[in-house]
């Protein structure tokens, strides 16, 4: 990047890099969106606790996904909740419990499981860590991330002659064992991750969710650095958007209208059917014991959820420049033109008429463009928690996301001005467009 000025799209890239950097596994990225946001003057709010729906800032931890909610001075009779949703998970290799293997020829491997829908062959040839949470044998959860420990090494040419005429074949329990070490007979990986966290050996560990990552962190590149290279951009340039607007809105905070929610869910990639994924009942836990300390019960609750709306913000696909026909010929939104506003007569976006009208509001009060997605009709759609959260909630719900191109491998990529404009339009979402 040189000497270029730090103009505001670029300070915002850098600390988006940074916040990737940051955020290795969901557990990270929860942990952080709460950590800055408290630094903002958000109160910590933890579930067992009386419920805190005191005008301000307040934000809640449940394993992978994080909760916040910003109440005015003077919520109006008629106002309900603006809700900006977003997850925190990426595709990546989950580890197994019994997580170190050997061959019969000595190699020591990493039993790991696929989570999500990865591009495999992307991770081949990288150097990987291991990154997540761990329970102690003394109740205790830690964060931990380790160095660089584990590879998955592709097969030479030489053994495999067709593998550039006929295409990759990879089984995923024979071929993506990344290897650890060698000739070394009853060596535990855990060993390692229990130094990295600070315990004494592995038999502190009671039990642990740890996901594989690239150590090779995210870089910019380009003209002027005008892209990102990173992993776990689907959906962390959702989440970090959101997070920075709320940070700007807690600088100078609205004295009337509804009360604003970010919330951050886990486990998209896997379907979001657990406690803290968006099929499950965090939001809606959040929602109601808002509400409900508010002194909003009964038919005054389904009021607040009938004035609501949701802005569901997932990374979306940009033109592919060699893979032009993947995509519509008709609508044709190319990175760096803008966030996009996801479409699928489907329904697997949620978006419809009212929620198209919602987010032009949004964009033109922002001043950023804007483009349009819809799926070719000869490829399948892919879906969000748009139509999960419209479902159990019943309240509109839009979804969005800034294009990305490599989506699900482990280095996607992104362009610096549409997560800067993908902030701004969600700010004025908040605020009231």
């Amino acid at each position: 990047m040189g000497t270029m000025p730090l103009d505001a799209t670029r300070e915002h890239a850098i600390d988006y890099a940074h916040f990737l950097a940051d955020s290795p596994s969901s557990y990270h990225a929860a942990h952080l969106v709460a950590q800055r946001l408290e630094d903002a003057g958000f109160a910590r709010q933890e579930e067992t606790a009386p419920w805190d729906a005191t005008p301000g800032g307040h934000v809640m931890v449940r394993d992978g996904a994080v909760m916040a909610w910003f109440v005015p001075e003077n919520l109006g009779e008629g106002g309900g909740f603006r809700i900006v949703g977003a997850h925190t998970d990426s595709p990546a290799f989950k580890l197994k419990p019994n997580a170190s293997t050997t061959t019969p020829d000595g190699w020591g491997q990493l039993g790991v499981e696929v989570y999500g829908g990865m591009l495999w062959n992307s991770w081949l040839d990288r150097e990987l860590a291991l990154a997540g949470r761990l329970v102690t044998t003394d109740g205790r959860q830690v964060l931990v991330r380790t160095g660089a420990v584990a590879r998955i090494p592709q097969l030479a040419v030489h053994l495999d002659r067709g593998v550039n005429t006929e295409g990759l074949k990879l089984d995923p329990q024979r071929h993506l064992h990344p290897v650890w070490t060698v000739d070394h007979p009853g060596a535990d990986v855990l060993d390692i991750v229990a130094r990295d966290a600070g315990l004494e050996d592995a038999s502190r560990i009671a039990a642990h969710d740890l996901v594989t990552i690239p150590t090779q962190g995210p870089d910019f590149f380009g003209e002027d650095g005008c892209f990102l290279a990173s992993g776990r951009q689907d959906n962390l340039s959702s989440v970090h958007s959101a997070l920075t607007a709320l940070e700007a809105i807690a600088q100078e905070p609205p004295t009337g209208g509804d009360v604003l929610v970010l919330a951050c869910f886990d486990h998209e990639e896997v379907g979001s059917a657990t406690r803290s994924g968006a099929a499950g009942p965090v939001l809606e836990d959040v929602l109601h014991r808002t509400a409900w300390a508010l002194g909003r019960e009964g038919d005054a609750l389904a009021r607040m959820l009938a004035a609501s709306s949701c802005v569901s913000s997932d990374a979306g696909h940009s033109v592919h420049p060699n893979y032009a026909d993947r995509h519509d010929p008709d609508t044709r939104p190319v990175m760096g033109r803008g966030p996009m506003l996801k479409i699928n007569a489907n329904q697997r976006y949620t978006t419809d008429a009212v929620g198209s009208a919602l987010w032009d509001r949004a964009c033109a009060a922002a001043g950023v463009p804007h483009q349009e997605f819809v799926s070719n009709n000869a490829m399948p759609c892919g879906s969000t928690i748009g139509p999960i959260t419209a479902t159990r909630l019943g309240i509109t719900t839009v979804d969005v996301g800034i294009g990305l191109l490599s989506m699900h491998s482990a280095r996607e990529m992104s362009h610096i001005a549409d997560l800067h404009a993908m902030s701004g339009a969600l700010r004025a979402y908040w605020m009231g467009a």
